[in-house]
């Protein structure tokens, strides 16, 4: 799971670098597990520029949600979560896969909240702080907060978790 608060669809944050070569394989190995999305969907999410926009598969009989955010080229944040990414297994029928290190699931959520204003973020940022707290590398988190331009974002998340 991504970290952030419990909702009504369970969801993964997936980093992936997905070869061109590699989409139909990839598309295929999807739909063995019960995930749909053509080839050309993920073709399309690569090429062009979506503002992070993450390609989402649905696992048709568990509701299981995998946002798969692909590592794309010159996105120096994205590249360093590829970097970073923890691995964990799921169990059948989903089995190992990469997840987001909390630090850039928080990263990408300061980015979604000041994009969008929509509290879920805000909510799943403050969930990660208070059960990882401790565990976080926050001279990393602060290093891209400063780079990204979210500095007074990332000080009131401090604050209201505090």
């Amino acid at each position: 799971m991504g970290g952030g608060e419990p909702r009504a669809t369970q969801d993964l944050d997936l980093v992936v670098k997905i070869p061109i070569k590699s989409i139909n394989k990839l598309s295929k190995e999807l739909e063995k597990r019960d995930m749909l999305i053509p080839a050309e969907v993920i073709l399309d999410s690569i090429l062009e520029d979506r503002a992070d926009s993450p390609i989402n598969a649905l696992h048709m009989h568990s509701g299981l949600k995998a946002d798969l955010h692909p590592v794309r080229e010159g996105d120096m944040l994205r590249e360093s979560a590829f970097q970073r990414r923890q691995p964990v297994d799921y169990g059948p029928p989903i089995g190992e896969v990469y997840i987001h290190s909390p630090e850039d699931l928080i990263l990408y959520k300061l980015m979604y909240f000041g994009l969008s204003q929509k509290s879920k973020h805000s909510r799943d940022i403050a969930a990660i702080l208070k059960a990882k707290k401790n565990e976080l590398d926050l001279d990393y988190i602060e290093q891209w907060v400063a780079r990204l331009g979210l500095n007074s974002i990332w000080k009131e998340m401090l604050h209201n978790v505090s």
